[in-house]
């Protein structure tokens, strides 16, 4: 199996799947354009963890493909794994909760992981460059 495409197909998966629950959102609530500025909103919360999972996961799948393409370390196949699951952490920290107002474990890890991730990646990727 290869770690790099798995983690690219769960990334492409959740921003789809996000989307998706935008759209049916939109449709419960009978709004086609626009929302609420209303962290307790489910179409709020759906449209920030939608527009937040495209803010991240085109630079990490990118960096994901790229390492990927030659023999990443194990270091870089778990971080791979790992930036992967802290993007589904971060989508279910906004999602999830009853509201964005107040901080919860799920959003933190995920966010923090997707930082300390998508770093460890983009610096792998540099030492790929200077050792090529």
């Amino acid at each position: 199996m290869s770690v790099s495409l798995a983690c690219i197909a769960l990334l492409s998966a959740l921003v789809i799947g996000l989307g998706f629950n935008v759209s049916m959102a939109r449709a419960k609530s009978k709004a086609m354009y626009g929302y609420k500025e209303d962290p307790e909103d489910h179409l709020y919360k759906s449209v920030r963890a939608h527009s937040n999972a495209i803010e991240y996961v085109p630079i990490i799948a990118l960096l994901i493909y790229v390492l990927g393409q030659g023999a990443p370390s194990d270091w870089v196949l778990w971080c791979m794994v790992f930036v992967t699951a802290c993007r589904y952490l971060a989508a279910i920290g906004i999602v999830a909760p009853k509201t964005m107002a107040k901080p919860n474990p799920f959003r933190f890890i995920g966010a923090l992981g997707t930082y300390i991730g998508g770093f460890a990646l983009s610096v792998a990727l540099l030492i790929h460059a200077i050792l090529a």
